[in-house]
C-alpha cells in the first residue's frame, strides 16, 4: 500500500511510520518544517506539506491509498486540531483517499457511567481539559462530515511507549478498560491498531479505540 502520515515524526506518528514500514509498505511522510525529514527512517520518502491546507492536502494525497493524520499541535494552539481536520477531510475528498485520524480519548464514554464521558468525571486532570476539548471538536468535524471516507482512533486513557505485543482489544466509543480499572496500551501497539485499519478498514465513517 501506499500510505502518507501527517505529523510522523511525533510520538505517535514515528511509531506508525515503523509499523507501516516493517510491513513493507510504501510510505511517505509529510511534514511542515524541511529538518523534521531528518527524524525519518531511511525508507520514508519525506514531502513538505501543511496539514490544516486543504488545497497542499489534496495534492500530496493523490496517489495514495490512504492518508494517516497523526499531529499533535503544542499547549495554546489546540484549536488546530480543528482547523486540520477540516483541511485533512476536505482534502482527502478531493483526492478521493481514505483518511485515518488521529484523535483524543476524551470523548470516550466511561463504562457503567451512564454516559459520561472522560473529560467530564471529576477525576480529570483540569490541565488537559483545553486539549480534551479541542479533540472533542475534532470528532464533531469527523461526524458531521459527508464527503470524505474517514475513521476516527482514539487512544485509550493512558497511552505511551513499551511494548510491541499485537495482543489488545477494540472498542468502539467506551473506553477499553482492565480488570483493574485501568485504560492503557502502548505506543507500539496502538501503531498496531492503526495500520490494521489501514490495511483492513473496518471502521468507515466512524470512531473506534483499542485498550489491553
Amino acid at each position: 500500500m501506499r500510505i502518507g502520515i501527517f505529523g510522523a515524526t511525533g510520538d505517535v506518528g514515528s511509531r506508525i511510520t515503523a509499523e507501516a514500514v516493517a510491513r513493507g509498505h510504501d510510505v511517505t511522510a509529510f511534514v511542515r518544517a524541511p529538518g523534521r525529514a531528518a527524524l525519518l527512517p531511511p525508507r520514508v520518502a519525506a514531502v513538505r506539506a501543511d496539514a490544516a491546507d486543504a488545497r497542499a492536502v489534496a495534492h500530496v494525497a493523490s496517489g495514495q491509498d490512504v492518508i494517516v493524520g497523526a499531529t499533535r499541535p503544542r499547549p495554546g494552539d489546540e484549536d488546530q486540531l480543528v482547523t486540520m481536520a477540516r483541511a485533512l477531510l476536505r482534502g482527502a475528498a478531493q483526492a478521493a483517499v481514505r483518511l485515518v485520524l488521529v484523535g483524543g480519548a476524551a470523548t470516550l464514554a466511561l463504562p457503567g457511567r451512564d454516559g459520561v464521558v472522560l473529560m467530564d468525571d471529576e477525576a480529570f486532570p483540569p490541565e488537559l481539559l483545553p486539549i480534551a476539548r479541542a479533540c472533542a471538536a475534532q470528532l464533531d468535524v469527523c461526524r458531521a462530515d459527508r464527503a470524505a471516507d474517514w475513521t476516527y482512533v482514539s487512544p485509550p486513557a493512558l497511552l505511551e511507549p513499551g511494548e510491541r505485543t499485537g495482543r489488545f482489544r477494540l472498542g468502539r466509543d467506551e473506553l477499553v478498560l482492565q480488570a483493574d480499572g485501568s485504560s492503557r496500551l502502548s505506543l507500539e501497539d496502538f501503531a498496531i491498531a492503526v495500520l490494521d485499519e489501514c490495511e483492513h478498514p473496518r471502521h468507515r465513517r466512524e470512531r473506534f479505540t483499542a485498550g489491553y
